[in-house]
């Protein structure tokens, strides 16, 4: 009786936990192809601009390559959490088996991936700095309608209190905004500011005589993103042991629960 009340539990908890994720799986993978297909009607429908900007707004290539990466991300989730949920809903030991083993497989990836970061900790950052500096060369521009990238870095300016990735130097490298920046230092979005929505600063001098006092000019966001990630180290510690706990939980059932399966039809037979 315990044991059947055992396999009864292992198996609805493995089914509620994949059916979750294969909602949210459905949905990343749904937005992602969307994105893919048609990105300015899904920025046109959540209203992240008005309608006559969304050309602009969308020209970027790296809101297609998110979109690929959505797209794979959520590909993954849709798969695992299908072969989970099925395997345990129709006691079937094949599909939990294979679900078994790719969750193996992913937890050997995460592993790995985190221990070439640790190991190559340079490498990767300097590696994370060349990409956020190709962002701002590549589309950093000061237009009054922007694009998704500047828009990226001036809520990620304002949100930290930093500018560029290592400082206000790095806008020297970005076309656009050495064409347009006019007798100008730094962007608004490095200054301290009285108006975060329309970027207007406390010191009316602080783009064209930027100091310590009204702007962030030599802070890197960079810089700013590690001490965030510092300053909150035991949330995220806990939050990624708390994923790979259920994501070990979830090997656990689906294999205790095969061996049980098999049993409990080699009884019936």
């Amino acid at each position: 009786m315990g044991s059947d009340c055992g396999v009864w539990f292992g198996k609805y908890v493995l089914c509620i936990f994949n059916f979750l994720f294969f909602i949210l799986g459905t949905i990343v993978l749904g937005t992602g192809i969307w994105l893919a297909v048609d990105k300015a009607s899904l920025i046109a429908l959540l209203k992240m601009v008005e309608s006559e900007h969304i050309d602009q707004f969308t020209q970027p290539q790296v809101i297609e390559q998110m979109a690929y990466v959505l797209i794979a991300i959520g590909g993954i989730m849709f798969l695992m959490s299908f072969l989970g949920y099925c395997g345990a809903i129709r006691e079937s030991r094949c599909m939990l088996s294979t679900y078994g083993v790719f969750m193996i497989l992913l937890l050997v990836a995460e592993i790995v991936a985190g221990g070439l970061a640790a190991f190559y900790k340079e490498t990767a950052r300097n590696e994370s700095k060349s990409f956020l500096q190709s962002t701002i060369t590549k589309f950093y521009n000061t237009a009054e309608h922007t694009d998704a990238v500047t828009l990226m870095w001036n809520q990620m300016m304002t949100t930290f209190g930093c500018c560029g990735v290592v400082d206000y130097r790095d806008f020297e490298a970005s076309p656009s905004w050495m064409a347009s920046k006019g007798n100008r230092t730094i962007p608004e979005a490095c200054c301290r500011l009285k108006d975060i929505k329309n970027l207007i600063p406390e010191d009316d001098f602080c783009v064209t005589n930027p100091s310590e006092a009204n702007s962030f000019f030599k802070k890197g966001c960079y810089e700013a993103f590690t001490e965030w990630i510092i300053l909150h180290r035991e949330i995220i510690i806990g939050v990624l042991a708390g994923v790979g706990l259920i994501h070990i939980l979830a090997i656990f059932l689906a294999f205790c629960l095969c061996k049980s399966f098999a049993k409990y039809h080699g009884m019936r037979l």
